[in-house]
């Protein structure tokens, strides 16, 4: 089996095995065995739903910690632009970078401001003759690395319709560092970009990146941990530098919607929320949506702001993002003329990930087909999750995998426990055995001869 990197952990010790993780997540990589949550590392695309819907926090995720700087002679942030809906009353998006410089980074470069770039390269794809792909309508965007997981994962006959661009994180990483490299001198094994996170599956992206062989980004930190730090430089600031270069499209970006609305077309579709992203994908691959250029989709609630890594309420944050908008210029980076410089392009095509697949053997996966149908017709189809699996049919998949054991549905040990019980009623009528004794025997004492 293929090594894979998660973001997403469990801590066993407080994992209570109340299935709410069970049922909640997108591709059904949990399961509860023996008490214990279980995470299926091959299906797990790292969306965080189970660290936001755990009661005991028995999930957590990985992310790089601040100490990490020391590795780099050259520190480069790379803040998300949902770092700035965290901050009651900003106004100006200069306090969160200054705040940035004092905590120990040696350049900021705004992920928003690749965020622009990577909406331009989108409006040539789509839009230019010369430039036309060949990508069949209606375009996913790429941006979220959970969604991108999710499809390769669950909907592969999407995986052609994925944007080929490489995220905004990304493309910031590639031009920071050769800013920085032009500026200092050094060799790029020296200049360490780091991330500001929203969410876990920006983590693993870094890790184990899609689209390409190995990511530029070098850490990423989660907002919940620079935010205190940040917050207490911030409030110490005795002066402001102007390094802010981003616009409306691209901090636009942090909320559901933002970068549709960056391609200045109105045959867009945005959504948010896991659920309602499984909706979307189910539509398009059953074709009941038309007509539509692009869509844009973000597995958290909100977009980027309702990332698990946040500390602020995604739809407070989305509405600071808003009110900040509003003294920002509408774009401030933009490409240079012709194609879409290779480097923010894909090095490679989307590859389904068949972690689904019963069985490689054909014949055998036909037969376990078959018996995972006739188990499923047998079980109550409640989907109560007291099994350990989200669903009766995936119940019925883990029993036919030799996973789990029939029994181990409480209906059927229920039936099973009836029929022992009536077997036993059974035998006991066929012993002639009777509380109290045999029936037509007097019971009754008989008078005792003096």
């Amino acid at each position: 089996m293929a090594e894979f990197y998660h973001s997403v952990v469990l801590k066993e010790d407080k994992c209570m095995g109340c299935t709410n993780c069970v049922k909640r997540c997108p591709t059904e990589a949990i399961r509860i065995r023996n008490g214990k949550a279980s995470i299926a590392p091959e299906r797990c695309i790292d969306c965080g739903e189970c660290i936001r819907i755990c009661p005991h926090h028995a999930k957590r995720a990985r992310f790089t910690h601040m100490e990490a700087l020391g590795r780099f002679q050259y520190k480069i942030a790379l803040p998300a632009p949902s770092l700035y809906g965290q901050f009651n009353n900003l106004d100006d998006i200069d306090y969160v970078l200054t705040g940035l410089t004092k905590m120990g980074f040696d350049q900021v470069y705004e992920v928003s401001r690749a965020a622009e770039l990577v909406s331009e390269a989108t409006r040539k794809m789509m839009y230019n003759s010369e430039l036309m792909t060949d990508l069949p309508r209606p375009i996913i965007s790429s941006a979220c690395p959970a969604v991108v997981r999710l499809i390769r994962v669950r909907f592969p006959d999407l995986c052609g319709h994925v944007l080929p661009l490489k995220s905004p994180m990304e493309t910031a990483a590639i031009m920071a560092k050769r800013e920085a490299m032009e500026k200092t001198g050094l060799a790029e094994k020296d200049i360490g970009c780091f991330f500001i996170t929203p969410c876990p599956a920006k983590v693993t992206d870094m890790k184990m990146p899609l689209g390409m062989e190995k990511s530029q980004v070098d850490g990423a930190i989660a907002i919940s941990e620079v935010f205190p730090t940040l917050s207490h430089a911030m409030d110490r600031l005795e002066s402001v530098e102007p390094i802010a270069n981003s616009g409306i499209i691209g901090v636009g970006w942090s909320t559901s919607g933002g970068e549709s609305a960056a391609l200045l077309n109105e045959k867009y579709l945005a959504a948010d929320g896991i659920e309602n992203v499984i909706r979307v994908l189910e539509e398009i691959e059953d074709e009941r949506i038309g007509d539509l250029d692009f869509i844009e989709l973000n597995a958290c609630a909100g977009g980027c702001v309702g990332g698990v890594l946040c500390v602020e309420n995604p739809y407070v944050a989305k509405a600071r993002i808003q009110r900040l908008r509003k003294y920002l210029p509408v774009s401030q980076n933009h490409l240079a003329g012709g194609p879409v410089p290779t480097e923010m392009e894909w090095e490679g095509e989307l590859e389904f990930s068949n972690v689904m697949t019963l069985s490689s053997d054909l014949k055998r996966a036909m037969e376990m087909m078959v018996e995972i149908n006739t188990l499923e017709e047998e079980l109550p189809g409640l989907d109560c999750g007291a099994c350990g699996a989200p669903t009766c049919r995936a119940f019925a998949e883990d029993v036919v995998k030799r996973a789990c054991k029939k029994a181990d549905c409480v209906f059927v040990y229920r039936k099973q426990m009836q029929k022992v019980a009536s077997t036993l009623s059974q035998l006991e009528d066929g012993l002639g055995w009777y509380p109290g004794g045999n029936p037509g025997e007097d019971t009754e004492q008989k008078e005792e001869k003096p």
